[in-house]
């Protein structure tokens, strides 16, 4: 492949333009980074006034899981790239415009994939050969029971197709298998009766690895895995990530911070679990030598790299470019254990957990998909500072216009920046912005931002 040679003006014949399926936050810094660029943006999404329309040159509000009216969209607007930030999109429709012509990133059938949880493991486990937990697939209630019966409790059953954590259950015992099966068909996108019944991993940490297909300097696609992002939830939603995943200090070869896992102090402070914790790191506490880390790392980036390998593949190579959020859990091991990695999903989009890199690469992971999918050259990234994110969320539900207090003195803090989403209207725990900051240590950025969260999401005011 060739290097993009030249951009053009955005409103006037010639225009570089990409088409926005999804409009909120992470498409907001894909808009941005975009439009510094000169490229024309239009986006789409299910209602008025999304946070991606604002920094936008057009904008349409359509239901993009109608594929009619998606295909209206794309053939009026004949952007460059269709680029979908949301997984509540028609993939036959993108199949379809994909065969007439159009770029679709990073591909249909990737996006496909990604959005079916079943082809997603069986093309991370059966086809790109990595580590995941066990799991099996059923087609109804009674099928579901044997499945529960065979992975054992507590396991996770999951809607084949869903997103942002619908559809998905923690199954403790016998009495919820039936519950968690109405859920997955309720909650479900489509039609399918199908779900997936997955081992719960009792991880150290949950890590996001973006991964990066560009064209690389030889012309070829290359497959870049970027600095691991960490993160911790007990919920079914990313709440606080950090980067880089281990701050390793080169004089003691030790993490500058203790590590603050699943269960641990800083992991309650951040997002108290609903139902209690099912079970504490035992890293938690403790420093993590430099050779760990070594090898969590490689691991991760092993993983992350074959499965978006696996997507790329077609007959005539690899094809498709953009960033891909591979979502991974570490288990850091015992003494004397090798450290173990298993594989969850991915998504072929900037992923929310990566907005921290905003504040921690010298390229954000929306900066890099923009570059990557418009063909343009990414000789490196790096990693600047130990930061953090912290989401800022809704406590109220049906709130119009919200405002948002504490602002001034959230930036009182060393280190700490703000980015307010602009949605138009609250639900509870929906995420209204998150709060960012910089420091020495992991910790340090975490402790700034768990903070600088707070303040803001304590004094919102609400319609």
């Amino acid at each position: 492949m060739r290097f993009r040679e030249e951009l053009g003006t955005p409103l006037l014949e010639g225009a570089t333009k990409i088409l926005l399926l999804g409009a909120g936050e992470l498409g907001k810094e894909i808009a941005i980074e975009a439009q510094r660029l000169g490229v024309e943006v239009v986006t789409v999404d299910r209602y008025d006034m999304p946070p991606a329309s604002h920094v936008a040159h057009r904008h349409y509000t359509i239901n993009m899981l109608d594929g009619k009216a998606l295909k209206v969209v794309v053939r009026r607007e004949k952007p460059d790239a269709i680029v979908p930030e949301i997984e509540a999109i028609n993939t036959d429709a993108l199949l379809e415009l994909e065969e007439e012509g159009f770029f679709v990133v990073p591909n249909a059938r990737a996006v496909k994939i990604t959005m079916d949880r079943i082809l997603l493991r069986k093309l991370a486990a059966e086809e790109a050969g990595v580590p995941t937990s066990r799991y099996m697939f059923a087609e109804s209630l009674e099928e579901l029971k044997e499945c529960c019966e065979n992975i054992g409790y507590p396991c996770l059953v999951k809607a084949q197709m869903s997103s942002g954590g619908l559809g998905s259950t923690v199954v403790t015992g016998k009495n919820m298998v039936e519950l968690a099966y109405e859920r997955a068909m309720k909650e479900a996108r489509g039609f399918s009766k199908r779900v997936i019944v997955e081992e719960l991993v009792n991880f150290d940490v949950e890590v996001t690895v973006l991964t990066l297909a560009h064209i690389g300097l030889d012309g070829d696609i290359a497959v870049t895995p970027l600095e691991p992002v960490g993160h911790v939830r007990s919920t079914g939603h990313y709440h606080v990530s950090w980067q880089p995943l281990f701050d390793i200090d080169p004089d003691t070869n030790y993490s500058k911070s203790p590590f603050e896992g699943y269960g641990g102090p800083m992991h309650l402070m951040e997002d108290p679990p609903i139902n209690g914790l099912r079970w504490r790191s035992s890293w938690n506490g403790k420093r993590i030598d430099g050779e760990r880390a070594k090898i969590v790392k490689e691991m991760l980036f092993e993983t992350a790299r074959r499965v978006v390998t696996k997507l790329l593949e077609t007959k005539e190579g690899l094809k498709g470019l953009g960033i891909f959020g591979c979502e991974i859990f570490v288990k850091l091991g015992g003494e004397g254990e090798r450290p173990r990695v298993f594989f969850n999903e991915v998504s072929p989009r900037p992923h929310d957990t990566g907005m921290v890199t905003l504040v921690t690469q010298d390229q954000s992971e929306m900066a890099l998909h923009v570059r990557a999918i418009l063909g343009l050259p990414i000789p490196e990234v790096k990693v600047l500072t130990c930061g953090a994110s912290h989401v800022i969320l809704a406590k109220v539900g049906g709130s119009w216009s919200p405002r948002y207090g504490g602002v001034s003195e959230a930036l009182k803090i060393p280190g700490v920046q703000l980015r307010l989403f602009g949605k138009p209207v609250t639900y509870v725990d929906r995420r209204m912005g998150i709060a960012l900051a910089i420091a020495n240590t992991i910790n340090e950025a975490r402790s700034k931002a768990m903070r600088a969260a707070h303040i803001v999401e304590g004094a919102m005011k609400y319609g």
